[in-house]
């Protein structure tokens, strides 16, 4: 995508893949990191003025971090005001590019934070491929027994651990869902905090065989096959390809159908969001299809047009998610 000043000319994914994701990729197999991919951002409909920011290292040696966000108005009640939901959320990025400071998602934090309203905590993990999968998983879960553990004041005063969510978009879905079943599995070790739903935003799936979405929009300018596989085969660990459960889902689906069991038996609610100009919607669209067959509790909300990753970038499209959002957190 063009950067925000639009100074160059985009590169385009399906010429030169790896100058697009700002890396070069050498010889060895390795790669070189030359720069933060540009992400267009819109500073027209800012944010940052309605909520309070602050960062929490969790691990020095990791090099993991927290960003808090919450409504700035709650620093300044002169009354009680009641806690508000916490939501955990994991950021985008093909599991090797952007971070929780990159500038396009700070807009997102503040409709979250703000339209709900809730407490965002969003979370830092490693990046592959110097840390490949399950490292990011590991670090989010991490993440939730910190969180539980050594709360900072402002998670102390103001969040309400027994009314949590987590969240993602595109590699951020990813890791709700795998990072998910793992909570699911170990929820008791995670009180007081209460995981009440998972949000899977545009989540990032593969597979070995390309679903026709992949091949209506093999040339798609966002995020096409060929930087999927690209990202797949730099996130996911040596040796695996992209029906690896990590990538494709119906794997996982069929190897541990106990973890569903078990959302079930929380009474977890699922949200999967996606849209037809993205070439990850069947992958999508087919994962709410089976859970609802195997009567998990999710809703998938699919749109026409659009691009990945549109709710960061486009101030329309993150006010409908962030509504989308708060009308099912309200139902808690």
């Amino acid at each position: 995508m063009p950067n925000q000043n639009n100074e160059t000319m985009p590169i385009d994914p399906n010429v030169d893949p790896y100058g697009y994701l700002g890396m070069v990729h050498n010889s060895d197999g390795s790669i070189t990191r030359l720069h933060e991919p540009p992400v267009p951002v819109d500073t027209s409909n800012d944010l940052s003025h309605l909520v309070f920011t602050k960062d929490i290292s969790i691990s020095s040696s990791k090099n993991t971090w927290a960003r808090i966000i919450l409504p700035r108005e709650l620093l300044h009640s002169t009354t009680s005001t009641p806690k508000l939901p916490l939501v955990i959320y994991f950021h985008g990025g093909g599991f090797i590019v952007a971070t929780v400071d990159s500038p396009s998602f700070q807009r997102f934090y503040a409709s979250i934070a703000s339209e709900i309203p809730a407490v965002v905590v969003s979370i830092e993990y490693r990046q592959a491929p110097e840390h490949r999968l399950p490292a990011a998983y590991d670090d989010c879960m991490e993440a939730l027994h910190w969180i539980k553990t050594k709360p900072d004041e402002l998670l102390s005063n103001h969040a309400d651990f027994s009314k949590c969510f987590l969240m993602g978009t595109s590699a951020g879905g990813n890791v709700v869902y795998h990072v998910g079943l793992r909570a699911a599995e170990s929820w008791d070790n995670l009180k007081p905090l209460v995981i009440k739903g998972l949000i899977l935003n545009q989540p990032f799936f593969g597979g070995n065989k390309r679903t026709q979405s992949e091949v209506r929009l093999a040339n798609d300018k966002v995020l096409p096959p060929i930087i999927s596989d690209i990202m797949w085969d730099l996130g996911l660990p040596e040796g695996a390809d992209r029906d690896h459960e990590y990538s494709n889902p119906m794997v996982g689906i069929e190897s541990k159908p106990n973890l569903l069991d078990q959302v079930k038996l929380l009474g977890w609610k699922m949200l999967v969001t996606g849209c037809d100009g993205d070439p990850l919607i069947d992958r999508q669209v087919d994962l709410v299809k089976v859970l609802k067959e195997l009567d998990v509790q999710v809703e998938g909300s699919f749109t026409q047009g659009f691009y990945h990753g549109s709710e960061i970038i486009d101030p329309l499209k993150t006010k409908e998610f962030s509504l989308l959002v708060k009308e099912l957190i309200s139902n808690f």
